[in-house]
């Protein structure tokens, strides 16, 4: 339970982070975001760490650990974190590329395909058996996105589709990488490590390809400050612990929310309107959702009812 309401969170506000993502677009370009947002997401976790990260030289029942046995659990954290920070780099610069070249519909609407591929991928390479009724609820929940995200009947693969795609795969990996290392390893520390190692690939790639200046970052600082503080560093960081508890196909599916999230951000923040068919949508996807979260039994009994 704890698991899954900080799965929910991080889906609200992934959700209305979005509005923020656009507008600090208006700004500066993708990587000079993504560097300041990560950079700043992995400086606010620093008295995070201090206050609620548990002694490293001690085990679960209190006793030390021994040299061999603290420099393992440096390898891991290091390990995972360089990891989740290259992948997490990779899909969310994807993203954002992919944003200037496509419709917010499309987006919302490919990104979320990570419903779909992390049982797939998880079947595939890491040998993780998943039940016929994840991937019912799977699929039941990418219908609902579909409705919800796509307002029209042209779905035609642009640039920026193509980018948005491979995006979805990357966050399809970044879950189940955090479902190997999270239950292993110290998740706020790994969640600073990666948002490091992210802010330092944007920043080198920033560099290279765009010409950041002070002024336009500064103008950005609102959507930055609620990208890089909320979530990156509160959201990712609810990720790590939650999937400590969670299955990672039952965590993406709660994750996947953040499209439902974000229309409401925009009912509310940007006055926009839903049609019948994001109403639709929306409820598809909390059926999904809470099927998915049925115990084992009743999954069996609604099998057989059908």
């Amino acid at each position: 339970m704890r698991g899954n309401i900080l799965l929910f969170i991080t889906a609200f506000i992934w959700g209305s982070a979005f509005v923020a993502q656009r507008t600090g677009m208006d700004y500066i370009g993708p990587y000079t975001f993504c560097s300041v947002r990560f950079i700043i997401a992995s400086i606010t976790l620093l008295p995070v760490i201090m206050i609620f990260s548990p002694n490293p030289k001690l085990k679960d029942d209190g006793s030390e650990k021994t040299s061999s046995e603290l420099a393992k659990d440096k390898r891991t954290l290091l390990k995972g974190g360089v990891l989740c920070g290259i992948i997490l780099f990779v899909g969310s610069i994807l993203q954002q590329v992919g944003l200037q070249y496509t419709s917010a519909g499309k987006t919302g609407f490919i990104t979320a395909l990570y419903v779909v591929l992390v049982p797939i991928i998880g079947s595939l390479f890491f040998h993780r058996k998943v039940p016929g009724f994840i991937w019912f609820c799977a699929t039941l929940a990418t219908v609902g996105l579909y409705l919800l995200s796509i307002s029209g009947s042209d779905f035609v693969i642009s640039k920026g589709d193509t980018l948005v795609f491979l995006c979805a795969f990357a966050f399809a990996l970044h879950i189940l990488v955090i479902g190997q290392f999270s239950p292993i390893t110290d998740g706020i520390k790994m969640s600073a490590i990666q948002f490091l190692v992210a802010g330092i690939l944007s920043t080198i790639f920033m560099l290279f390809w765009e010409n950041p200046e002070i002024s336009a970052i500064l103008d950005a600082t609102i959507p930055i400050l609620y990208a890089g503080v909320l979530s990156a560093g509160v959201g990712f960081t609810f990720q790590i612990i939650a999937q400590k508890d969670t299955d990672p196909t039952i965590a993406s599916l709660i994750m996947c929310l953040e499209s439902v999230f974000a229309v409401i951000a925009g009912v509310l923040l940007l006055n926009e309107t839903m049609t019948m068919r994001e109403i639709i949508g929306c409820v598809i996807m909390f059926i999904a959702i809470t099927l998915a979260q049925l115990p084992l039994k009743n999954k069996e009994k609604i099998l057989k009812a059908n």
